[in-house]
């Protein structure tokens, strides 16, 4: 008889189930392991409310596969393994990258794995089913990293949204003399005022609506914290760089009024890079690009070889952790994870715990 788990399907927006389904049957090139955590996604609570980038507008366009498991911020110990796995035993802890590249596209076989034309993130498709159960089975082609016995059960499930983050931060190319704008101060938001700040720049200004975030933005290293529901934060950045703007903006937070705000303030050869993921298609003046400032426009997609780099910072404490996983529920709780992660005001990043 087929061994039974506990999981969160999503079949529909606004329809997540905690039910009862099969515990994964592995492959001779695949991994079983047991979670031990997986991390709530701003991404997937957008797919919760039915976001375009992940529903599409019909079928045709439609990215997640559904009924499918969700969760891609996870992390597990080893239970089983098929018979071809080598390099691991059962009982190690480990990540897997978000993305499970097909290996044959040609920015795969280039080494760009990150940008695979199959583009299967775990969670939203049917041969990569998420964290948000009591197992997963990790693919063949999975890009699979070791947790160290040290790491607490936080570190361990930051290393995916930190490893994002990194991505972002790497992108930006930030210099000493550089003023750098991190708008959106989540968990990752916060980290990479944090990885920002090690690249020694002129100033970090940090921008969120809640207050909890502006706090933990100045811990993490942000000279100064802008609150748009209560300053002017375009006028508040011009008066800090003398009315030249700065040189790096980095959007973590997902709204379409930042994009507006960023083009906004960024001098003239600013470099925006765009991290968070939209709701709804976004509309700002494009003549600001190119006839007005010559902007480099930078998009960051997932990790980009950072697992390694995050692991290592996380281990030496170069990279702070402290805080950034504000909430932890049982998996059956899912719902009320859901609204802490995205109405809670003291949220930064909601775990699961099966």
């Amino acid at each position: 008889m087929q061994e039974k788990m506990k999981a969160v399907v999503s079949y529909a927006p606004y329809d997540n189930r905690y039910e009862e389904v099969d515990v994964p049957q592995i492959g001779a090139e695949e991994i079983l392991i047991r979670v031990e955590g997986c991390g709530i996604c701003a991404g997937d609570v957008k797919a919760y409310h039915g976001g375009i980038r992940i529903w599409g507008t019909s079928e045709k366009d439609r990215y997640i596969e559904a009924p499918v498991i969700g969760g891609h911020e996870f992390t597990g110990r080893i239970v089983k393994m098929g018979e071809k796995v080598t390099g691991f035993a059962e009982g190690e802890r480990i990540v897997a990258e978000q993305i499970v590249p097909c290996n044959e596209c040609d920015f795969c076989r280039r080494g760009i794995y990150w940008m695979c034309t199959g583009s299967a993130v775990y969670g939203f498709k049917q041969h990569a089913q998420g964290g948000f159960a009591q197992y997963v089975k990790i693919h063949k082609n999975s890009l699979i990293h070791k947790i160290p016995d040290s790491f607490t059960l936080e570190e361990a499930v930051l290393v995916e949204p930190l490893a994002c983050g990194m991505h972002a931060v790497e992108l930006a190319g930030i210099k000493h003399d550089d003023v750098v704008v991190i708008a959106g101060l989540g968990a990752i938001g916060a980290a990479m005022v944090r990885m920002a700040q090690l690249m020694l720049p002129g100033l970090i200004i940090g921008i969120d609506l809640r207050e909890h975030r502006l706090a933990m933005g100045e811990s993490y290293g942000a000279d100064v914290v802008l609150n748009p529901s209560k300053q002017d934060v375009m006028q508040e950045i011009m008066r800090l760089t003398d009315g030249k703007g700065c040189d790096v903006y980095i959007e973590a937070s997902g709204s379409p009024q930042s994009v507006k705000q960023g083009l906004g303030v960024l001098k003239n050869h600013g470099r925006y890079v765009q991290m968070g993921v939209f709701a709804e298609e976004v509309k700002a003046d494009w003549n600001v690009i190119g006839d007005g400032k010559e902007l480099t426009i930078i998009g960051s997609h997932l990790s980009a070889k950072t697992y390694p780099a995050v692991i290592r910072g996380i281990q030496s404490g170069l990279i702070k952790t402290e805080g950034l996983i504000s909430h932890t529920f049982s998996l059956a709780d899912w719902k009320e994870a859901f609204e802490a992660a995205e109405k809670e005001p003291s949220a930064m990043k909601v775990m699961l715990v099966p």
